[in-house]
């Protein structure tokens, strides 16, 4: 600005500067969010929370581990501010992988169940599945009541599962070795591959519809997909063969029914760190805990939160409370089970 130009109009062109590069700063209020959560109603939880902060989300989605590879070769320079995933054995493997940081927040600790967050605050959990035991109630008149019973004789060539790399299979025998020790769950994995009807195959909905294509008479599955299916129309599991499915809550005497975690937290060198615990924070909130029960049929992680009538149909149950921070370090411990007694 020239020397000349007289004071008043210097200071209005430096307020004008100072203004436009305040507006610039609001505008670029964001969060990425790195998630291999794939669910359309999961836009809504975006939605409100944009709505409300003002803070737009730039949403990254894909497959867990390659999220964290990502995550790990982008190192300093990563966009990420948030890391979302599903099942425990994923969020652990975050932490080990060091891209996630310590958090301290007072909403977080508060609303959200110990036994549901990382005993360091590196990962919280925000919704459940519980891992449960269906079956064909024409063929099945005395269905297993716990986990340990899928390794009776009496279930030879009646059950079916997902393979030992699939995260779910692999956090059900870490918290069984948490519960009953290393040499049980060993005994427990090799009597379930002996009653196998099928090898390990497919996904948990491939599960339930073997029951209904008789492949199986008991299956594992995550409850949220037979509660879907009571929801909406779901192609091989909906409809005829669908009220021939009955199912237990399993272990209700003893440690409760496994349940399998969805939750996230915040990445290591996140850019925008104030919105990434903002934004964990908020999915803690009532409306949003209800949304991931009405929209994905899940239960929620904050206590005392109502379902959706579709869970609530599936009845209700004694959860295992273990703390998943121990059961996440069995991780290792489980597939080496898994491969030993040919669990493929």
């Amino acid at each position: 600005m020239p020397v000349g130009y007289p004071l008043v109009a210097r200071i209005a062109v430096i307020l004008v500067v100072v203004a436009s590069g305040f507006h610039a700063a609001v505008a670029a209020e964001e969060l990425n969010l790195y998630s291999s959560r794939h669910y359309e109603t999961d836009d809504r939880l975006f939605t409100d929370f944009e709505n409300q902060t003002g803070i737009r989300i730039n949403r990254i989605e894909g497959n867990a581990d390659e999220l964290i590879a990502r995550m790990r070769a982008e190192g300093r320079n990563s966009p990420a501010d948030i890391l979302l995933a599903v099942d425990t054995s994923r969020l652990q493997r975050a932490k080990d992988a060091g891209v996630l940081q310590q958090i301290n927040s007072q909403v977080l600790e508060t609303r959200i169940p110990g036994y549901l967050q990382d005993n360091e605050n590196y990962w919280f959990g925000f919704s459940m599945r519980a891992r449960i035991i269906f079956y064909d109630k024409k063929d099945v008149s005395n269905p297993p009541r716990t986990y340990l019973a899928l390794a009776d004789n009496q279930y030879k060539g009646q059950v079916c599962s997902r393979s030992s790399t699939n995260s779910y299979t692999q956090t059900l025998l870490a918290a069984i070795i948490q519960n009953h020790g290393k040499k049980i769950a060993k005994e427990w994995a090799a009597g379930v591959v002996k009653n196998f009807a099928r090898a390990p195959q497919g996904g948990d909905t491939d599960q339930l519809r073997a029951l209904i294509s008789g492949e199986c008479d008991i299956s594992l599955s995550n409850t949220y997909y037979f509660a879907r299916s009571l929801r909406i129309s779901v192609k091989g599991l909906s409809g005829k063969g669908q009220s021939d499915i009955s199912w237990v809550f399993p272990s209700q005497a003893t440690e409760g029914a496994h349940m399998n975690l969805s939750g996230g937290g915040v990445a290591a060198h996140a850019p925008n760190k104030a919105n990434a615990v903002k934004f964990l924070e908020y999915l803690t909130g009532d409306k949003a805990q209800e949304h991931f029960s009405a929209g994905n049929d899940e239960y929620p992680a904050v206590p005392g939160v109502s379902v959706s009538p579709s869970v609530a149909a599936l009845g209700f149950f004694k959860p295992d409370d273990i703390d998943l921070s121990k059961v996440a370090r069995n991780i290792p411990e489980a597939q080496v089970i898994f491969n030993e007694v040919g669990w493929k």
